[in-house]
C-alpha cells in the first residue's frame, strides 16, 4: 500500500472513530465497556490458545498445552477473565434494574428485555450446529470428532444459563454482602475436600461462585467500591489467598481446566477460582480511571464500542470460528500448531501464527451472525453503547438505549 493509500485509511479510521465518539452519550462511563471488553476477548484469546484439536487418524481429540507443558500455567491467569464479566455484569444489572424501577417499568418487562439481548443469538448457535452435526454423522464422521467439536461448540452455553439466573434474582442479590457467597463456597469446599462429601455438592458453587463478583458489582453500584482502597484490598487478599490454596492446601495452580488433571479449578468451581476472582477484581477497580481516561481517545473507544456492539455474538461463536480453521486445514494435512500435539514451543508459536486467522473466522461469523444479537435485523434497533442518529423535520434528532 502507498504512503497516500495508508494516510487515506488513517483518516477514514480516525472519521469513524471520531463519529462513534460523537454518537456515544455523554454520561456513559466507558471504563465498564473497556472492562468488559477485555474480560470476553480474554476469554476468547485463552481459548484459542490453550484449546487444541488433536488429529488422530479420522478423529479429533482435545488436547491442552498445559497438559505437557505446566509451565504455561501463568498463562491460564492472563485469560481465565470471567470474574470480571461477572463483576460488570452485577453492575450493570442492578443499575438498570434500578433504572427501570424509578421509571415505573415493571420487573417482568425489564428482566424480559435483558434476557433477550442474552438468548437471541444463542438460537442461531444451536441451529446450526444441529444441523452441523447431523450432516456430519450422516457423511459417517466418527461419533467421538462429532462429539468433540459439538461441546467445545456449545460450552460457552454454560455461561449464560448461570449469567441469566443471576440477572433474574437481581432485585435478591442487589444488597447481599458478597462475603454470603463466598461463605457457601467455602464451606462447600471444606465438605468436599475436607471432610470427605459427596461430590456433587461442588455444583452448588456454579451458582455461588459467581455469584461473588456479580454481587460486587452490585456493591459498585451502590457506591461502597468507590475508593482506591477497596480494589487493593480485592487485590491484595484475593492474590494472598489464591497462593495459599495453591501452595498449601493442594487446589490445582491452573485457573482453567486441564485434560488428565484429577482436579479442576473451573468444573465446578472451587474456592481458589473465586478468591482468584477477587484478585481480578480488585486489579479491574483500580484500572478504572485509567480506563475512562484511554476512552478519550477515539480509535480506542472505537474499538471497545465495537466488541460491546457484537459481545455475544463473538462469545458464542469464537470456538466454532477455531473448529471451523481447524476441520477446513485438514485438507491440507496434519498442520503444527492447528492438528498436531500441544508438547513443545513450536506448537506454540505456530498456534501464535494461527490466531489471526481464528480471528479472521471469527470475522466471518460475526458478519453472518451479529443480527440475531440487534435482535434480527429489523429497524427501530437502536445501540445501547452509542446513540443513533436519525434525520427528522427538526434536523437530526438522537436517541439513546442505556444498558
Amino acid at each position: 500500500m502507498t504512503d497516500i493509500g495508508v494516510r487515506a485509511l488513517r483518516q477514514g479510521v480516525r472519521r469513524g472513530a471520531g463519529r462513534v465518539g460523537a454518537a456515544t452519550p455523554p454520561g456513559r462511563d466507558r471504563a465498564v465497556d473497556a472492562l468488559r471488553a477485555a474480560a470476553v476477548l480474554g476469554v476468547v484469546l485463552g481459548h484459542w490458545l490453550v484449546t487444541a484439536l488433536v488429529s488422530d487418524g479420522r478423529a479429533l481429540r482435545t488436547a491442552s498445552p498445559l497438559q505437557h507443558m505446566p509451565w504455561l500455567t501463568p498463562v491460564s491467569w492472563m485469560f481465565q477473565t470471567l470474574a470480571v464479566f461477572f463483576l460488570v455484569g452485577g453492575h450493570v444489572a442492578t443499575r438498570g434494574h434500578a433504572s427501570a424501577r424509578a421509571r415505573g417499568i415493571p420487573y417482568h418487562r425489564w428482566l424480559t428485555a435483558r434476557l433477550s439481548r442474552l438468548f437471541k443469538p444463542v438460537a442461531a448457535v444451536l441451529t446450526l450446529w444441529t444441523a452441523a452435526a447431523v450432516a456430519l454423522l450422516l457423511s459417517g464422521t466418527e461419533y467421538g470428532t462429532v462429539r468433540t467439536m459439538v461441546k467445545l461448540a456449545l460450552s460457552p452455553l454454560w455461561f449464560l444459563v448461570v449469567f441469566a439466573g443471576l440477572t433474574a434474582a437481581t432485585p435478591l442479590l442487589a444488597r447481599l454482602n458478597p462475603l454470603w457467597p463466598l461463605a457457601v463456597v467455602l464451606h462447600v469446599d471444606l465438605l468436599r475436600f475436607g471432610l470427605g462429601g459427596p461430590a456433587w455438592l461442588g455444583w452448588v458453587n456454579v451458582a455461588a461462585a459467581w455469584m461473588v463478583p456479580y454481587t460486587l458489582g452490585a456493591a459498585w453500584t451502590r457506591g461502597e467500591l468507590e475508593r482506591r482502597r477497596a480494589g487493593w484490598v480485592l487485590l491484595g487478599a484475593g492474590a494472598a489467598a489464591t497462593a495459599a490454596l495453591v501452595a498449601l492446601a493442594g487446589y490445582p495452580a491452573s485457573m482453567v481446566g486441564v485434560p488428565g488433571d484429577g482436579m479442576s479449578n473451573l468444573d465446578p468451581p472451587t474456592l481458589a477460582v473465586v478468591t482468584f476472582g477477587l484478585a481480578q477484581c480488585g486489579l479491574a477497580l483500580l484500572l478504572r480511571e485509567r480506563l475512562r481516561r484511554a476512552m478519550r481517545r477515539p480509535v480506542a473507544w472505537a474499538a471497545v464500542a465495537l466488541v460491546n456492539l457484537s459481545v455475544m455474538t463473538v462469545f458464542l461463536w469464537h470456538q466454532t470460528a477455531l473448529m471451523a480453521t481447524t476441520a477446513t486445514g485438514l485438507l491440507a494435512g496434519r498442520l503444527p500448531g492447528l492438528h498436531t500435539r500441544p508438547d513443545d514451543l513450536g506448537w506454540v508459536g505456530a498456534r501464535l501464527l494461527w490466531l489471526p486467522v481464528f480471528a479472521l473466522a471469527l470475522a466471518v461469523c460475526w458478519a453472518a451472525f451479529r443480527s440475531f444479537e440487534r435482535g434480527g435485523g429489523g429497524r427501530g434497533r437502536t445501540s445501547r453503547v452509542v446513540r443513533a442518529h436519525r434525520p427528522s423535520d427538526r434536523g437530526t434528532a438522537a436517541r439513546a438505549r442505556h444498558v
